[in-house]
């Protein structure tokens, strides 16, 4: 889709879609800009409320991918009235207004349409320094990758959906998906990171590969140091794997694999994820102030995986241990 949006070229424009970035950014003066995203999906757990919660936690993610402080948001729904009560349509509307509560991001209205199954997400205005904006270039040869949440919450949602997992094996992933990445984001921004994005529906290895690409660089990545959701692995090993994880597996054209990472390893690293961590490049000098600082947010991980390195911009090599 991206290759037929028209290219931009308004000064003010500090942040569009030819980088894949998490967020338009647009300048409003010297120290004002605005950071504009929108996200939404149909249910990913049986409960309204935090289908809600995560829906929006998953829109607010992009802003602060961005380094920016959220300001208001409007709703997007889809809603088959005929089919599902209102009452149900209330919880998750609930589900999201908390989390935004939590936020301080104000939810001013949004739209609705009659639809064929159930749709919801959020369009999100933020706004930052431009001088202060995180992105997803800027990577350097010698800085360290740091994930701040655990992967496998495509393959856990996909087994709820398949009855192959209770709704209380996805207590850990549900609290991960509602977590918001303000946390994450304040540490980056206090010890000071060289890139940022966040690990949504192209998984961590597409989402990486972006941030590679913008920043002209290449990376190895540890297996055994990404952090990975309980039941994850064993429900894909039983060939419980969402159609976007085969994709971004597929898609994955510049990921070389050591020979001891595994198919259902390789499953994990494409996982494509709902309201993920922050992946941050960071200078080698800064990681151990980074780590301290996620651990002192209580971000749902705070995992050294990898390193950038010279090459091929956008290629990533897997292997079981750097």
């Amino acid at each position: 889709m991206l290759r037929h949006l028209p290219s931009v070229g308004d000064p003010r424009v500090l942040v569009d879609a030819a980088t894949r970035d998490d967020a338009a950014v647009f300048r409003l003066s010297e120290t004002r800009a605005l950071v504009v995203t929108v996200d939404f999906f149909t249910p990913i757990v049986d409960d309204p409320a935090a289908w809600g919660a995560i829906a929006a936690a998953n829109a607010l993610s992009d802003v602060y991918a961005m380094g920016a402080t959220p300001l208001f948001a409007l709703n997007l729904l889809g809603w088959p009235r005929e089919t599902l009560p209102l009452e149900l349509l209330g919880d998750v509307l609930k589900g999201a207004a908390e989390v935004a509560g939590r936020a301080r991001c104000l939810v001013l209205g949004g739209h609705s349409i009659d639809s064929v199954e159930p749709l919801f997400g959020m369009a999100v205005v933020g706004e930052v320094h431009p001088d202060r904006m995180l992105t997803n270039a800027g990577a350097c040869a010698g800085d360290l990758l740091v994930l701040t949440k655990p992967l496998g919450t495509g393959i856990l949602a996909t087994a709820l959906k398949r009855d192959a997992l209770l709704e209380a094996g996805m207590a850990e992933a549900v609290r991960s998906m509602t977590t918001l990445n303000d946390g994450a984001a304040r540490a980056a921004l206090r010890v000071g990171v060289s890139a940022a994005t966040d690990v949504t529906g192209f998984g961590l290895l597409g989402h990486l590969g972006q941030l590679l690409e913008a920043s002209g660089v290449a990376a190895e990545v540890g297996y055994e140091a990404l952090p990975i959701l309980p039941h994850a692995w064993n429900l894909a090993s039983r060939g419980i794997v969402p159609g976007g994880t085969q994709r971004n597996l597929e898609a994955a054209g510049k990921v070389v694999w050591a020979d001891d990472v595994g198919p259902v390893d390789r499953i994990l690293c494409a996982d494509a994820q709902t309201s993920g961590g922050l992946l941050l490049a960071v200078p080698k000098e800064n990681e151990a102030a980074l780590l301290q600082a996620l651990r002192e947010e209580e971000t749902p991980a705070a995992a050294a995986i990898g390193r950038v390195v010279k090459g091929d911009a956008g290629r990533v090599t897997v292997r079981r241990r750097l």
